[in-house]
Parts: structure tokens; C-alpha cells; sequence
């Protein structure tokens, strides 16, 4: 019984999220303490992009925009600049804020030792 309870835990907590929009932060300043969110479509991804001024932008973007050319189209103001995409709620955050990734990391090995044992 309790394998199988673990088992369930283990699909739903897999299959939560899954086919819906993602939530990105969204602003541009030279701070990180982004706090400002929006809710994405379906084929987006979370956009951090940094000039080398300092300046962060924070968006959705489509997932198939995230390469490098192609954002150089679509911030032409930026001439110099470093980029990360990723399809995660929220994963556009200042690095400092890693702590939501550790919490679920966490609950994941407590639910696998609550298994075994």
C-alpha cells in the first residue's frame, strides 16, 4: 500500500504543469529584483538577456527566438550582450533566488526516502 501511494505521489506531483503556460518575470533595469510577473503562452520560454552596461530584460519570448542572431534582430539597442532561455515558472529570477529550486529538490528526496523506508 504504501508503494503504491508512493507511486501516485510521484505521477501527480510529475504531471503537474504539464501542457499549461509558464509564468516568467518581466522588466528591464539594473537592479535583478525583478518582481513583476506575466503569464506566458504555451510555446514560450523565460528570456534573461544582459548587456554588458549592466541592463537586464526579463520576458517571454518564444522558444524558438533564443538564439543569439535572432536576438540581436530583436534588441537592436543592445550591442554587446549575454542570454539565457529557459521553460520553467519563474526561471528568469535573479540568481539569489535559487531558494524555490532547493525547497523542491528537497521535497523530492524526502518523498524518495519516505519510500525506501
Amino acid at each position: 500500500m504504501k508503494r503504491s501511494l508512493c507511486i501516485c505521489v510521484v505521477l501527480c506531483c510529475t504531471l503537474i504543469g504539464l501542457g499549461s503556460a509558464i509564468r516568467c518575470f518581466s522588466c528591464k533595469d539594473y537592479t535583478g529584483s525583478c518582481s513583476k510577473q506575466r503569464e506566458c503562452s504555451y510555446d514560450d520560454a523565460c528570456l534573461t538577456l544582459t548587456e554588458r552596461g549592466g541592463m537586464t530584460y526579463r520576458q517571454c519570448l518564444k522558444y524558438s527566438d533564443c538564439e543569439y542572431g535572432r536576438l540581436g534582430q530583436m534588441f537592436p539597442q543592445v550591442s554587446s550582450f549575454t542570454f539565457k532561455c529557459c521553460n520553467s515558472d519563474l526561471c528568469n529570477s535573479a540568481p539569489s533566488s535559487a531558494a524555490s529550486s532547493v525547497i523542491g529538490l528537497l521535497a523530492s528526496v524526502a518523498v524518495m526516502w519516505w519510500c525506501i523506508h
